[in-house]
């Protein structure tokens, strides 16, 4: 099996059986976020504790990238500091514009052949940015 191959089952898991689906009750923010060119769209919901990403879940609609990358988002960012979400984050957008991968980036990794198809990066990183502004816009409260 190629590695490509084993990206795909990768991607094509988590689409099939996605984690954390369904949202955060109570929130502490609700952030949509949509990719109008294919019709992806995301709604990230978390709660944070003492600094912390204590619960977060994503809902929503798309093509199997953009639905896999927000699954992995969720597992990788829970139970995580918001400094460490944000570092994941920044790595996640470096690596889709080409830079090399860092560690510690799990599941993620199947999302570096994205790349090559630079109108599928928005679809990887849609859940990435609405996570990344819902973040934003908690720290600005």
């Amino acid at each position: 099996m190629s590695l490509d191959d084993l990206y795909r089952e990768v991607i094509l898991d988590h689409y099939s059986h996605p984690r954390n689906k369904g949202t955060v009750d109570p929130a502490d923010i609700v952030r949509e976020g949509a990719n109008p060119l294919c019709g992806d769209e995301i709604r990230v919901s978390l709660r944070l504790r003492d600094g912390l990403v204590e619960d977060v879940r994503f809902d929503g609609k798309g093509c199997s990238i953009s639905q896999a990358s927000a699954s992995m988002m969720t597992e990788l960012i829970k139970g995580k500091r918001v400094e460490e979400a944000e570092r994941l984050i920044g790595a996640l957008k470096a690596m889709m514009h080409g830079e090399d991968l860092i560690e510690g980036l799990g599941d993620l990794e199947a999302l570096q052949g994205v790349r090559k198809f630079p109108v599928r990066v928005k679809c990887a990183t849609l859940g990435w940015i609405t996570l990344e502004q819902a973040l934003a816009e908690l720290a600005s409260r």
